[in-house]
């Protein structure tokens, strides 16, 4: 058996200087015994596996919703994705692979229905600006339940920092954290360049093909030039970093993205209306917190937080059906007729 101990040697004797090293963790906010198989991070990683969040994310919109079509990226998919895209960049690297992968796989957990068009909805309703990062750190330290029953997944300080800066203004710690990052973008772009085409929203001509002489005519050639442009650019480096050209191209291609896909494009029509079916939950629950399961009532006093985590958690066909529950009139039949 290649037991935990034996890992953490190999670790220090391939990994690269710059690597977060298992053994070198910074723990865990509550301390727990060891696997003797599984590293700190490996450990992570199959907690977030096992949650009820991951598997929910199979049926979260990443940008078009509720698609008909099989071929369309979830939220799921796009997890990963990133988990692939960063495995890739991190073993190039001789970095942590089981630290990115675990960041990966737990980094949109809290997102909500309807991507981010639920954002947009519960950032209306409560007045400050949603953000799925930070709520996906919620999910790991409060929301998610343990088998044993304990409250949060209780996630190294290193995983759970990679989570909550995947986004935003401030780099994560590690440099696995940093891939993850990067990684997350350069999924995102490419499949929602994908995705756009097959539903004819956009053309290929209407891409910048100043951009696209650059990264690449298809999705594979611009990942592959993408992902080795990060790893020629950041060996033995003390930082993830893309070439200025690399960097300026996908920007490019991520400004048309917003401008022709993310807002205002025939694929998201339907948004107005997801908005305001979240809302009408929100109001709904706040007047019935019987109907909220105990779960998000236990731990959080603040009723308004506990109905924000029960809806943030909810998938697309969940909060659809509990839509036409609560707010759809049922017929009634006459029996004798």
């Amino acid at each position: 058996m290649f037991s935990r101990v034996e890992q953490l040697a190999w670790e220090k004797e391939k990994l690269s200087d710059f690597a977060c090293l298992s053994a070198e963790s910074r723990g865990r906010k509550k301390a727990e015994a060891d696997c003797d198989i599984r590293t700190i991070f490996q450990h992570d990683r199959d907690r977030i596996i096992h949650s009820k969040a991951f598997r929910r994310l199979k049926h979260k919109t990443q940008v078009f919703i509720a698609p008909e079509g099989d071929h369309y990226r979830t939220r799921l998919t796009h997890t990963l994705e990133v988990s692939q895209i960063a495995r890739t960049i991190a073993r190039a690297l001789k970095l942590n692979e089981d630290l990115v992968e675990a960041i990966a796989l737990g980094h949109d957990l809290g997102h909500t229905p309807f991507g981010h068009a639920g954002e947009a909805a519960l950032t209306e309703i409560t007045g400050e600006e949603f953000k799925h990062n930070l709520q996906s750190l919620r999910v790991v330290d409060l929301i998610e339940k343990r088998s044993s029953g304990s409250r949060g997944l209780n996630l190294s300080i290193e995983v759970r920092d990679g989570i909550v800066n995947h986004t935003g203004d401030t780099k994560p710690l590690t440099l696995e954290g940093q891939i993850v990052r990067v990684a997350d973008r350069v999924a995102y772009i490419n499949h929602d360049i994908d995705d756009a085409l097959r539903a004819g929203i956009i053309d290929a001509s209407d891409l910048p093909q100043d951009a696209i002489s650059i990264l690449g005519s298809t999705h594979s050639e611009r990942i592959d030039v993408m992902v080795r442009d990060l790893i020629n650019s950041s060996w033995q480096q003390a930082e993830i970093k893309r070439s200025a050209e690399i960097k300026t191209a996908t920007e490019k291609l991520r400004s048309f993205l917003f401008q022709n896909v993310y807002i205002g494009s025939e694929g998201k029509s339907e948004e107005g209306k997801a908005k305001r079916l979240l809302k009408l939950l929100y109001d709904f629950f706040m007047e019935h917190l019987d109907y909220i399961p105990d779960e998000y009532l236990e731990f959080e006093k603040n009723h308004k937080q506990a109905v924000i985590d029960y809806i943030a958690g909810m998938t697309d066909r969940y909060a659809i059906n509990l839509g036409q529950k609560y707010f759809i009139p049922t017929p009634w039949f006459d029996k004798n007729r």
